[in-house]
Formats: C-alpha cells, structure tokens, sequence
C-alpha cells in the first residue's frame, strides 16, 4: 500500500506562546498518523508543513533514524556528544555527562524516548531525592532533561514534550522530604573562622630542623585569601603577571582539569589544560594588600625560575595541578588540628574573602570597613551582584544585635 497525504495540515497557538503544525497521512501499512510540527511563529510551522507536503511522496520516512525511536542512552548520548561536545567547555561537557550516566541512565536510559512520559520523569526526580541526593544535583538532571527534550520538540522528532507537565521541585518540599532543615542559602555558606585561619597560620609556615619549609607552597592559601583567586586562576598565575610595585595581578588565565578523552570517548585518568578564566569577567586587575605581596614573596623565596614561568610551579616548572593544590590543603587543615568533618575546599578560602570584605572589619575606632557588593563581585570577576551576595557571602546575625534597643513599643 503506498503512502498517502489525508490534510493538507493544520496551525494552533499553544499556551507558552509556540505555534504547532499538523499534517495527517495514511502510511504503507494502511495506518492513519501525524506528522507534527513546532516553531515560534505561525509563518515557520506553515513553511515547514508546505516543505514536507510537497516532499512527501519522494520517499518514505526513515523511522529507524528518529532520535524519538531509541532509547533514551543512545538519543541523549548522541545528542550530547554531536551537539553539546562541540559548543561547551570541557568542564561543563564533563558535568552534563556525569549527569546522564549516575541520574537519567540508570532509570531513563534502556526506555524509548517517544514512550516517555511526564510521570516516568517525575518519578526519576523523586528517586533521586529519596537516595538523599543534593538538591543541585536533582536540578542538573532536571535542566539536563529539559534542554534535551526542547531539542526534540525544535527539531519536530516528539510530537509532545514530557517536560511541560514536570516542574522541579520547590527546594523547601525537597530538602523537607530529605529531613533536612532549609536555611537561606547565605546561611549555608562555607567560610574560615578567625580562630580556624590562626589555627592555619601556625601551622603553614613550620619549618624542619634544616630550615627547609614543613609544607609546599603553603602562602598559596593566604594569597587566595586576601585576593580571592580560585583555584584554577592562582594555578595558572604566571610571575609576569604580577606588579608588585602597583600593588596589582592580572588574571589572565587558569588551569583546569578534564577528564582524558578519546575523540569524545573519556578514557581513563584527567588531563589538564591551561586556558581562559571562566567567563569574560573572571579576567580582571586585583590589587594586592600587604599581606598577598608578602606571600608572593614568601612563594618566590621557595621557587622562583623566571618571569615567564608560575608562581607555584610544580616539580617540573610547569603549571601545578588544582587538585594537588587541593589535596596539599586537605593535609594542612588536618594536622592544623580541625576535625576531619570540618575540613573545607579552597572555594572556602574565596568565600572568607568575599563575606569580611561585605560585612566588615571592625577598626580601631569602632567604626566597621566593608565594601559593596558591586565592589566585591567586581574583585571576584562575578558577572552580577546576586551570585556575590547569594552564594558567596555568609550572613552576619551580629549585625541585628541591639538594634531594636532604642524601640520599645
């Protein structure tokens, strides 16, 4: 039986303001079908149903090579590494996969796309809820799920997007499900107390009997505590990139670790690359106070081979590894003598910046220095002020002490 047109297809308006085309037909096997269509403007679905009209008894669609009729691992993995591969940085790409393969395969991943549904994603979410994961992490695989689906439904392979009907999950219900109390997010920020950044300081700068440092490259902490460097950037500073006499750095770089790849295969262990900061902002000027040039001296006395090599190079010269950065910092905090479930990442060390600059030291005479938060996130290379004051600075309940003193109603 051969194929034959039934309309000569139809428009509507949905809800969020996308136009969607239909065209029904009779396939070989005598069955009535549709072939769907969606685009932002009525004019696009209309070209596009008028494009496959006119095309229609060229030849018979290829079914077996829709994206909607294989499994979700082999569509998304397709997707991710034809598309998303090429337009990422590396780091993010990593993420994205990471994703797919602990939260959307294992319970997605063998089902066909086109026989998903909104409650089998929802199911999804709430599984990886009850495994007491992270709310981040259940947000990731809900965006990653979302981006993937509107590529379908842009590309007309799903005549019905399973995403519409599924909203994330408010992050009080879902932290309220885990057990877990939900405090504002600048209460959950991470940051060195001034007892514990002594406790540090006694312990960075000890030295053998033969005068030779206890612990590598130790300044590198408090550099990134009175510039707030992360990690990557402090990594890739080169000596030339800091003027002493102007009491500046220049971040111009950062070295960042992947996972080893074979094509877009990830193979076995990391590598590391030096390139752009994170985004445009993160390349900036950050001025140097007296504390960040005397360890900048105190790292140049350790090593030094040239303007043109790192401030912390490795065993090599060559740029060091974050994650060696980090593991040398996991070691200090713990013979600092803080306990093993208190020991805190490097990010904390630019999140101690970030909230003294904003909420203040208190001077001599009383008064209290802070900076903006405009300020702040212009140090840090944030792009806006809501990230600095959302994620990076803890709230300061001291400030409200006494203040209602003076209003007895």
């Amino acid at each position: 039986m051969e194929r034959k047109l039934l309309t000569n297809g139809t428009t509507s308006k949905n809800k969020n303001g996308r136009w969607n085309g239909s065209v029904w037909y009779m396939d070989e096997h005598g069955e009535r079908k549709r072939k769907s269509f969606s685009a932002d403007t009525q004019k696009e679905v209309k070209e596009r149903i008028k494009s496959y009209i006119e095309h229609f008894y060229d030849k018979p669609e290829i079914v077996a090579d829709n994206a909607s009729t294989k499994s979700l691992k082999e569509s998304m993995q397709n997707w991710l590494e034809v598309f998303k591969y090429p337009s990422l940085q590396r780091t993010t790409y990593d993420r994205y996969e990471v994703t797919a393969e602990h939260q959307i395969y294992p319970y997605l991943g063998k089902k066909i796309v086109r026989d998903i549904t909104g409650a089998d994603i929802k199911k999804v979410l709430n599984i990886i809820m009850m495994n007491g994961k992270s709310y981040s992490t259940c947000k990731k695989a809900y965006l990653l799920l979302s981006e993937f689906y509107r590529y379908l439904e842009r590309e007309d392979l799903i005549e019905k997007n399973p995403m519409r009907n599924v909203e994330m999950i408010k992050k009080a219900n879902y932290l309220s499900a885990q057990g877990i109390e939900n405090k504002p997010q600048n209460e959950l920020v991470t940051v060195f107390s001034p007892e514990e950044i002594e406790l540090l300081k006694a312990e960075a700068f000890k030295r053998f009997g033969n005068g030779k440092p206890l612990y590598k490259q130790s300044a590198v902490y408090f550099l990134m505590l009175n510039t707030g460097l992360r990690r990557g950037e402090v990594c890739g500073l080169l000596n030339s990139d800091i003027d002493l006499e102007h009491r500046v750095l220049h971040v111009r770089r950062a070295v960042k670790e992947y996972y080893r790849r074979d094509g877009v295969d990830r193979a076995k262990g990391q590598e590391t690359k030096v390139g752009p900061p994170k985004s445009a902002t993160s390349v900036r000027d950050v001025p140097l106070n007296n504390t960040a040039i005397e360890m900048i001296k105190k790292l140049r006395e350790e090593v030094y081979l040239g303007e043109d090599f790192p401030l912390i190079p490795n065993e090599k010269g060559d740029f060091i590894k974050p994650i060696n950065l980090l593991r040398r910092f996991y070691r200090l905090q713990t013979a600092a003598g803080i306990p093993e479930e208190e020991l805190k990442g490097l990010h904390a060390l630019r999140h101690t910046f970030a909230t003294t600059l904003i909420n203040g030291i208190k001077q001599p005479d009383g008064t209290i220095k802070s900076l903006t938060v405009k300020q702040v996130a212009d140090l840090l290379g944030h792009t806006t002020t809501e990230i600095t004051e959302l994620y990076y600075v803890k709230k300061d309940n001291t400030k409200l002490e006494g203040l209602t003193d003076a209003f007895n109603l």
